[in-house]
């Protein structure tokens, strides 16, 4: 049974950083995975924060580039997301999620084929 649990999420002011996690169970093809962040905030649709390929290569929302960082470390099976200067827009439940690959940016939900529960981030100004 595959699973993806996040871990990491909280409050923090506006300018702090977090550090989500994201770790893999039951996942033998985990080094060849797509990998996502993708967040929700209430009312608004879940949307693509960031992206690693299985070579390592990323991608990033505009809204977040030059502040997040996404890695991604195979031999534990596990996902991160670096968040630094946080804002109070950031506010949002963050989800992982895997795909064998995301066709486009930003990348479809369609194309998920796991998810993480999710993990709440709140920004306070």
């Amino acid at each position: 049974q595959l699973e993806l649990e996040e871990s990491g999420g909280g409050s923090v002011q506006a300018g702090g950083s977090l550090k989500l996690s994201c770790s893999a169970s039951g996942f033998s093809a985990y080094s060849r995975a797509c990998l996502a962040w993708f967040r929700q905030a209430p009312g608004k649709k879940r949307e693509g924060a960031a992206l690693i390929g299985a070579n390592g290569q990323t991608v990033y929302a505009d809204s977040v580039k030059g502040r997040f960082t996404i890695s991604r470390d195979n031999a534990k099976n596990t996902l991160y997301l670096q968040m630094n200067s946080l804002k109070p827009e950031d506010s949002a439940t963050y989800y992982c999620a895997a795909a064998s690959s995301y066709r486009d940016w930003p990348p479809s939900i369609a194309d998920v084929r796991y998810w993480g529960q999710g993990t709440q981030v709140t920004v306070s100004s």
